[in-house]
């Protein structure tokens, strides 16, 4: 609860009790608990959680939280800053974009951008606009992570997912994003549908798009499910979408069974409500307490977390246990056949094939997985 969503008034003294009784019992390690707020992407609301309990915490403890917050709070007003930029450029362009996540999450959904740690700006494009938005960007200073020849580009698009830009500021600070995860995750969003459900709202004094709270809890659970849940931010934001209490479970549940992510839902919540003790919303708490795989899974990864067990997603194990997240058995079929056939930026990169002989990258992706497999 401490490095969570922000602690409630009425919550104030179970955790300042709690917390004395940890530290009573000689079990309360600050420099552990430090540790794993940076590592989870908590310092932030670690910082506003424990300024507001007042006594108990070191004055050394604060003081470093208070740093690490300023620091986000620097590095926030300048992402604010690029991201007005950015969609300066795109109006220019006269194209819609949606950014998400990072800042525009952090000020919607907690009410403060700087409360929310994020190192890069993600905007949701349409594939059709990706080319000019790529020039338009570079033209601000933004640079292409990787190189993919210029008569390749429409290929790549149509079988990637992101496009990904440094600047002088950093690496990775830019993504476009037309797809929501590689295709070979097999969880098709509907694009043009987010771009109708689409939000007005006002981040940084200025009126932008972002998702509806809905699809935007159904694309965080997809990305959480991704990183197999290993960072407690990804959590919380769950917690903050679900605090608002609006939100249509009717349209949440058709689209999850839709997508074929219901257990990918189901184990997000479960784990929303173990770490942070977030209450799981009645339209759904019947349905997700009674997946007993959604539970098995749930009480896997709460242990992985708990231990600090991580996954490395190119071995051969991460993507068993992708497949065993899904639920219907096409989904793990089209998974496991676009994992094969489905080039990415690396094949791309590692190999430059006339236009005529574009379908031999999938021959380049399967031997580069036969070779990296055989490694695991």
């Amino acid at each position: 609860m401490l490095a969570g969503s922000s602690v409630d008034a009425g919550e104030s003294d179970v955790v300042r009790a709690r917390m004395h009784e940890l530290q009573e019992a000689g079990r309360f390690d600050w420099g552990l608990a430090l540790r794993l707020a940076e590592d989870h992407g908590t310092s932030s609301l670690l910082y506003q959680n424990l300024a507001s309990l007042g006594e108990g915490v070191p004055a050394a403890v604060l003081a470093s939280l208070r740093q690490r917050y300023e620091t986000n709070v620097r590095k926030s007003l300048f992402m604010a800053r690029e991201l007005m930029r950015i969609l300066d450029c795109t109006d220019s362009l006269g194209v819609e974009v949606i950014p998400y996540k990072g800042i525009v999450l952090s000020e919607i959904y907690y009410g403060n951008i700087a409360l929310r740690q994020s190192g890069d700006i993600d905007l949701v494009v349409r594939k059709r606009d990706v080319a000019r938005i790529k020039s338009a960007v570079c033209d601000l200073g933004y640079a292409p992570r990787f190189t993919i020849p210029e008569d390749a580009e429409e290929d790549y698009i149509e079988s990637g997912y992101e496009w990904t830009f440094d600047s002088a500021a950093g690496k990775n600070l830019l993504e476009l994003q037309w797809a929501l995860q590689p295709r070979f995750y097999s969880v098709d969003f509907d694009m043009d549908g987010l771009f109708d459900r689409a939000a007005n709202t006002m981040v940084a004094g200025r009126r932008v798009k972002t998702l509806s709270s809905e699809d935007l809890l159904l694309v965080l659970a997809v990305h959480a499910a991704k990183h197999l849940w290993g960072r407690l931010i990804w959590l919380c934001d769950i917690a903050q979408i679900l605090k608002r209490g609006n939100l249509n479970w009717d349209f949440v549940q058709a689209r999850a069974r839709e997508f074929g992510i219901e257990r990918i839902l189901h184990v997000t919540l479960l784990l929303t409500n173990r770490f942070l003790t977030t209450k799981i919303p009645p339209a759904i708490e019947r349905a997700t307490r009674e997946d007993r795989g959604a539970r098995a899974f749930a009480d896997e990864i709460e242990a992985a977390v708990a231990n600090g067990v991580s996954y490395e997603e190119q071995k051969i194990s991460y993507f068993r246990l992708m497949m065993r997240l899904r639920e219907r058995r096409v989904d793990r079929l089209r998974f496991l056949t676009r994992l094969t056939f489905t080039p990415g930026p690396g094949e791309w990169e590692a190999v430059h094939l006339p236009k005529l002989l574009f379908p031999l990258y999938r021959v380049v992706r399967m031997a580069r997985l036969a070779t990296r497999w055989a490694k695991n």
